[in-house]
């Protein structure tokens, strides 16, 4: 565990939630958005990820001893809506950061498993990114940014978390209870595979990074990877949703979405483990 304050921006993200969730009785800080008014954020600090006077001003006085940056826009329909923002929130942002970061923080970038596309073979940290949607292709740009700046600097490739989000929307298992508590249709992509692992699990893990001396690039995979519809099922059964889901193929929808997209990695550390999948 580190001895000074971890900053984690995005707080309120999947793995934002889930690593504050899951590290109650560690130094973290958590920020969110100036707009954000949800009651489990009340008492923490705001931060406008696109204004870089935040930046110097997040800097002023002790610095962090690192920063879990968990934030940036996710929406795949919304940034294929407007790819400029989309541009601005993903990478602009953290060039903000960048610019201000003091040498001695360790950075932590969650990134997202969007950076590809997909195909048969499973895709390790050696493989060429080859995003087919604008969010993929923001976090590319992202993680050329945090390459440049090398040491002191960690990226990870996350497979897919399955737990409670902080908004009861967000993230594939609320979103199916809301969809049903709603009485809102559900649909599932018949030909998208990906590697699934739990919440907490994928918390844990990027504490471990956050601890360790690693830098660069890694993925946090899992043991195996999982078609979204046997993953709906498996929610369904397990968490007795009762919910009924229509499938449909990638072509049939109206903004991108993954194919077989299996995260796997070269490095065989015990950090490097396979989480365990989920269904």
């Amino acid at each position: 565990m580190r001895p000074g304050p971890v900053y984690v921006l995005g707080a309120t993200s999947m793995p934002g939630w889930s690593v504050i969730r899951h590290a109650a009785a560690r130094p973290l800080v958590p920020f969110c958005s100036p707009h954000v008014k949800l009651p489990a954020c009340r008492r923490w600090r705001r931060f406008n990820l696109e204004d870089e006077a935040a930046y110097r001003d997040l800097f002023n006085g002790r610095a962090p001893e690192a920063i879990i940056h968990a934030g940036g826009i996710c929406d795949i329909e919304k940034c294929e809506a407007n790819p400029g923002w989309a541009h601005q929130v993903n990478v602009q942002s953290l060039a903000h950061l960048l610019n201000h970061i003091p040498g001695k923080t360790r950075l932590v970038y969650i990134s997202s498993d969007h950076v590809f596309g997909g195909r048969a073979k499973p895709y390790d940290e050696n493989s060429t990114p080859a995003p087919i949607s604008v969010y993929g292709r923001t976090r590319v740009q992202a993680e050329r940014l945090i390459l440049e700046r090398k040491e002191n600097s960690l990226i990870l490739r996350c497979a897919l978390g399955i737990g409670p989000s902080i908004d009861g929307r967000t993230g594939h298992l609320s979103w199916l209870r809301y969809r049903r508590d709603k009485h809102l249709p559900v649909t599932i992509i018949r030909d998208e595979v990906r590697s699934a692992v739990w919440a907490e699990d994928l918390a844990q893990r990027i504490l471990d990074y956050c601890d360790s001396p690693v830098t660069g690039l890694r993925h946090i995979t899992a043991a195996r990877a999982v078609s979204r519809i046997k993953l709906a099922r498996y929610l369904n059964a397990r968490f007795g949703l009762g919910l009924q889901f229509s499938v449909k193929s990638r072509k049939e929808r109206p903004v991108p979405h993954l194919g077989r997209v299996e995260l796997a990695t070269i490095y065989k550390d015990p950090l490097a483990a396979p989480l365990p999948p989920v269904a």
